[in-house]
């Protein structure tokens, strides 16, 4: 794609993370490449056998629903629960979807807008333009924005680094070779240099992975080589003086796309990754606060898993969608695991757990100070919604999301996946725990059993459910044969 006409270029800036991004380009001196509807009618809801009140609209009655949608859908952070949303809101408004032509966009490469099946450059076809795009990936914008519309909603979702380590390790332990030579995570934790390489197969799975998934390029000191990486030179990360977010809808900002500033990529350990020229010699708070100024410039929101059902408020008011658009059932999640989201906090943690939550976000230091910033901005925006309006959305979302788990599942909540004989809806079991899933009640009215389908259907079935739908397969029509007429 060629150079973003004006009308069609992306507010990424907002005057403060343009500042900073202008100071450590003009004080550095380094080259830097760009970084990379009609259906607009709610279906109505689950006729319960005793309703609930109509949706609360979190918006203004006079706001179009946003349907262009960019979701970053990072590792381990309660990202399969936003997923499903998706999935069920672009279903029942017929909107297209970028698709993967697997499961993933060349997962851990950068995306690349050739990998999304049935994309066409532009001039290059005639089919509508693509909605929502929300498959795994490692975000890189400037081939997002050749499949997607400029002015699309991005959007994200982050979770405290000590949570998503114990996650990730039972998850991906046969896949990252760091974590399969430890015998556990605390052991891992207390000498990870032991176990871990940089550019190992599967062990960017064992480090910063959020900072991995965002596609941002890695400070000086952590750069890729034989032998161990320096420690990081300031890992007391929430004591860092990171620049807030924005608060509320950026200004209507436009830009040169010439001035859009990212690190060139570069390769390493066998796969293409974003990281800083040599001649950038910045200590790592400065490096770290210009990326998430970058990042504050490019996502209009970022959800945080330990506030999932506040996120949703928010996510729900930023797009004017109802309540009912963002309620639904929690996916992917292993047996043993946390069932909610809860709050960071070390009341009622062990002193070895205490230790093992110190230990997992000095490690993972750069997705510490991801969700240290994203955090502060989440509240900022509870703040300005308000908080108890936003205690009174949250109780009926929860009220809502309890109803429907009594009238669509079998037992009202996820089962053991030994319990799920439909194909359907059983879940991908991947990692050391059980994936759980849920089982459909029986004597569901029509209507109903296709809305508690989609609430219950896990992202691989859905995404091939939504490929078949935009794809259909053709069908060969057997040839006629012309008869031959007697003379």
């Amino acid at each position: 794609m060629g150079p973003l006409s004006p009308t069609r270029t992306r507010r990424l800036w907002g005057p403060r993370s343009l500042g900073v991004a202008l100071g450590v380009f003009m004080t550095i001196g380094f080259a830097l490449q760009l970084w990379g509807g009609p259906f607009q009618k709610r279906l109505p809801g689950l006729q319960l056998r005793q309703p609930l009140a109509p949706s609360l609209r979190l918006a203004v009655s006079s706001c179009p629903p946003r349907q262009r949608l960019v979701f970053l859908k990072t590792h381990k952070s309660g990202s399969s629960s936003v997923l499903n949303l998706l999935h069920r809101y672009g279903d029942r408004h017929g909107l297209r979807f970028a698709l993967p032509a697997r499961y993933q966009f060349g997962y851990p490469r950068l995306f690349q807008a050739s990998r999304v099946k049935g994309y066409r450059p532009q001039g290059g076809g005639t089919k509508p333009p693509f909605h929502i795009l929300c498959h795994h990936m490692r975000f890189n914008l400037k081939e997002v924005l050749q499949v997607m519309p400029s002015d699309s909603f991005f959007f994200s979702i982050v979770r405290d680094p000590a949570a998503l380590a114990r996650s990730a390790f039972s998850y991906y332990k046969s896949t990252s070779s760091a974590f399969r030579k430890a015998p556990s995570l605390a052991a891992f934790l207390a000498s990870p240099r032991a176990f871990y390489r940089p550019g190992a197969r599967g062990d960017h799975y064992a480090r910063n992975l959020l900072w991995f998934d965002f596609g941002l390029p890695f400070p000086p000191e952590m750069k890729t080589k034989r032998g161990n990486p320096h420690s990081p030179r300031d890992p007391n990360l929430p004591q860092l003086n990171i620049l807030p977010s924005g608060t509320g809808p950026r200004a209507h900002h436009t830009l040169d796309p010439n001035g859009l500033f990212h690190p060139a990529p570069t390769v390493a350990g066998g796969h293409r990754q974003t990281s800083s020229p040599a001649s950038l010699d910045l200590g790592s708070s400065s490096f770290i606060q210009w990326s998430l100024a970058w990042l504050d410039s490019v996502f209009d929101l970022v959800l945080v898993a330990e506030y999932f059902d506040e996120s949703l408020v928010l996510l729900a008011d930023a797009l004017c969608w109802g309540l009912d658009d963002v309620v639904g059932f929690m996916h992917n999640a292993q047996a043993g695991g946390e069932q909610g989201r809860s709050a960071v906090s070390n009341s009622g943690l062990t002193t070895e757990d205490m230790q093992l939550t110190a230990r997992a976000r000095a490690w993972n230091h750069l997705d510490w100070a991801l969700y240290v910033h994203f955090n502060r901005s989440l509240w900022a925006r509870i703040n300005q919604y308000g908080q108890s309006r936003l205690e009174s959305a949250v109780a009926e979302l929860r009220a809502r999301r309890e109803a429907l788990a009594k009238h669509c599942l079998v037992g009202g909540e996820a089962l053991d996946p030994k319990y799920i004989t439909d194909r359907r809806f059983r879940p991908f079991q991947f990692g050391s725990g059980k994936v759980l899933g849920y089982v459909l009640r029986s004597g569901l009215s029509l209507a109903d059993q296709e809305e508690c389908e989609r609430l219950a259907t896990p992202e691989l079935q859905y995404k091939d459910k939504l490929d078949a739908k935009q794809f259909p397969p053709t069908v060969s029509l057997p040839r006629k044969t012309s008869r031959v007429l007697s003379p």
